[in-house]
């Protein structure tokens, strides 16, 4: 075995880490017609008619816009995005953005300013994990009815 020898399943997990932790860049002034699947960051400055999918996090730049559905562990908004939002993990609503569709989310964050033109629906597994002194009131009733 040489030195600089590669071992193909440790290269099979170099890959699969690279590509989850590669940042794409939509830069302002730029436009992309059709879908976008990634598995890592995209950052989108410019605009994207099409949905974006199986991204880790999504991050929309004030101006930048998306007109189709996003699908992502977590996506940060600034600019506005034309289709529902579901983020698996998080979703945080600048004071700039803008959401003309349904939202999906474990947990959000809304800034003042921020606005949603549709339906915000919190899955059930946003409370898995938490400790009882961090659920509502409404929470601690239901679980006790159980």
């Amino acid at each position: 075995m040489a030195i600089f020898g590669k071992d193909e399943n440790s290269g099979r997990s170099a890959a699969r880490g690279a590509a989850e932790n590669t940042l794409s860049i939509i830069s302002a002034g730029t436009t992309v017609h059709g879908d976008i699947e990634c598995t890592g960051v995209l950052k989108v400055e410019g605009r994207v008619d099409g949905s974006v999918r199986r991204a880790r996090q999504v991050m929309l730049a004030k101006e930048g816009a998306i007109h189709g559905d996003v699908t992502a562990e977590e996506v940060v908004v600034g600019g506005v995005i034309d289709g529902a939002v579901s983020a698996s993990a998080r979703l945080e609503l600048q004071t700039t953005a803008v959401v003309n569709g349904d939202i999906l989310t474990k947990s959000i964050v809304v800034m003042e300013g921020a606005r949603i033109n549709g339906s915000v629906k919190m899955t059930e597994l946003a409370l898995v994990g938490r400790p009882e002194d961090t659920r509502d009131a409404k929470d601690v009733r239901a679980a006790r009815k159980m």
